[in-house]
């Protein structure tokens, strides 16, 4: 018996990827993944088309979407929220991811400037061709420095140009961690720190202080999380009673790396609790205002009663 494959962390070209959400679909299917969240970086405008070719290829799609968040006055690296489950249509939302892909734009002309100014030349045209319909990130900018030989390959890019205090670095707008948390619960979604390891976050004093902020899950199994961090990142799961997620981060072909959609190894019980989590909050929900209801019309009855 095969294998049930998730992948719970994929980009879409409505991002920083190179596949549709058609294609993310097409690879699944050819990779054996039965179930993907679609996670791209503040907007969920691959969501639908990726539901509907679930739908017609019998894989479940997650909606979802990643936020980068920072706390202020903090020497603490980027921190990314995944929301899972979310509703993609929730107008407040969409009123703010609109504004984070406009911040993202103007970012994008500070790093043109920055790249000019120290002599690398590169047309305006050639990166937002490059975008397509997606939001601008870093990610278009080290795949153009790249083909225009200006470094070997997208780690060089980052490492010289790019990355954190390098001469390009230009930070982008962040949301307070709190902030990116209360927005995907808002939309009725589960909150997930992402990549815990890759971001060096893997301290349980630091992640408690995200639970207490409403954090729901942390991403154990992750394409860079060696063994002893998966360990280590089970036992913080297991004393904060957070649930355990799982993806591989697939931003497509790579710099010529083959997607890594579905190449980690991420139990099948964990979309299955992540499903429940959901099925049960909303479900609690509902009792609750089915419950209230109730209590409204026994209180209006009993009334009408006493008055007669």
């Amino acid at each position: 018996m095969n294998k049930k494959k998730i992948d719970l962390h994929v980009h879409t070209i409505y991002s920083d990827g190179s596949l549709t959400p058609k294609q993310v679909i097409e690879l699944s299917k050819k990779t054996g993944v039965v179930a993907v969240a679609i996670t791209d970086h503040d907007t969920t405008d691959g969501v639908e088309e990726a539901v509907k070719e679930g739908a017609k290829s019998g894989i479940e799609v997650i909606p979802g979407v990643e936020l980068s968040s920072e706390f202020k006055d903090s020497a603490e690296e980027e921190i990314h929220i995944l929301g899972y489950f979310i509703d993609w249509e929730d107008k407040t939302l969409q009123q703010k991811l609109k504004i984070f892909r406009q911040a993202r734009e103007r970012r994008a002309y500070y790093i043109f400037q920055k790249l000019n100014d120290i002599g690398i030349k590169i047309k305006e045209d050639e990166i937002f061709s490059s975008v397509g319909i997606g939001s601008i990130g870093r990610l278009h900018f080290a795949k153009v420095l790249v083909k225009n030989g200006f470094v070997k390959n997208i780690k060089d890019a980052f490492e010289l140009y790019l990355g954190y205090g390098k001469s390009a670095y230009v930070p982008k707008l962040k949301l307070d961690p709190k902030e990116a948390i209360s927005m995907i619960l808002r939309a009725r979604g589960v909150p997930v720190l992402a990549h815990p390891y890759f971001g060096n976050l893997v301290d349980s004093r630091f992640i408690k202080k995200l639970v207490n902020l409403g954090l729901k899950g942390i991403e154990v199994y992750y394409s860079k999380h060696p063994s002893h961090i998966i360990k280590e990142l089970l036992l913080i799961a297991e004393k904060y009673d957070l649930l355990v997620t799982g993806g591989s981060d697939c931003h497509g072909d790579v710099a010529g790396i083959a997607p890594l959609l579905g190449t980690v190894d991420i139990p099948y019980k964990v979309f299955e609790d992540l499903k429940s989590y959901k099925y049960d909050i909303e479900n609690y929900k509902n009792n609750i205002l089915t419950t209230r209801c109730d209590l409204v019309v026994k209180d209006k009855v009993e009334k009408l009663i006493n008055n007669l």
